[in-house]
């Protein structure tokens, strides 16, 4: 974690130097700030006991040694009383499904689909939902998870979206999730110079030349 942090704010301050934008720069500052913080705590603080997590009652065991596939590609549409998910998966059987509704968050396990565990999972839904009402219906091609909205009216989105211009202060955060934010802060708000420097190192990193876009930059 530490040293995440060290290489984090290398990058961060290569990046500095380079922006001209004041808006841009006090971004980076905040963000180097943020990471300074986060660094002292890692060498200060003692390893934490991770809690274990309670999750609602469910005939399949919980094997923590279980390896999930995420499913990050469905389809979900609305009425004014509820939002269902559509996810494509053959071979589900109802009784091996594992869920967890929250009045935010979403999270569905299905095991042993033709020898593997598959997780669909949303940890911050756009508004609430009431969870002893949502439900999961297995068809033969696909799985359809019905949530009910906790009050009436359209969703803009599935999921709740952080204003983008506003800094995370949260301590316990993932380092990386505010470096990515800031990088699409920087793309909006830079000049074209900078524009060019960030989409070639995106380009990098869905090529596979480089795991980090920051290592993009020159």
């Amino acid at each position: 974690m530490a040293d995440e942090i060290a290489l984090d704010l290398e990058e961060l301050h290569h990046l500095q130097t380079i922006a001209k934008r004041p808006r841009i720069v006090s971004l980076i500052s905040s963000e180097i700030c943020n990471l300074q913080k986060l660094s002292k705590e890692a060498v200060s603080a003692p390893p934490s006991q991770i809690p274990t997590p309670i999750s609602s009652a469910s005939k399949v065991s919980k094997d923590p040694a279980l390896k999930y596939i995420t499913l990050g590609s469905f389809s979900w549409d609305q009425d004014n009383d509820k939002v269902k998910i559509y996810i494509s998966l053959e071979g589900v059987e109802q009784e091996k499904i594992e869920t967890e509704f929250k009045p935010v968050s979403v999270d569905v396990k299905f095991h042993d689909v033709q020898g593997k565990n598959y997780r669909c999972a949303i940890a911050k839904l756009n508004k609430e939902i009431v969870p002893d009402k949502c439900k999961v219906v297995v068809k033969p091609k696909r799985v359809i998870i019905t949530l009910f909205k906790a009050s009436k009216g359209n969703w803009l989105d599935l999921q709740f979206k952080e204003d983008k211009l506003k800094p995370s202060v949260d301590k316990d955060r993932d380092p990386m999730a505010g470096i990515m934010d800031l990088m699409k802060n920087m793309y909006e708000e830079g000049d074209d110079e900078m524009k060019r420097t960030i989409a070639k190192a995106w380009t990098d990193a869905r090529s596979g030349k480089t795991a980090d876009p920051l290592k993009g930059y020159p």
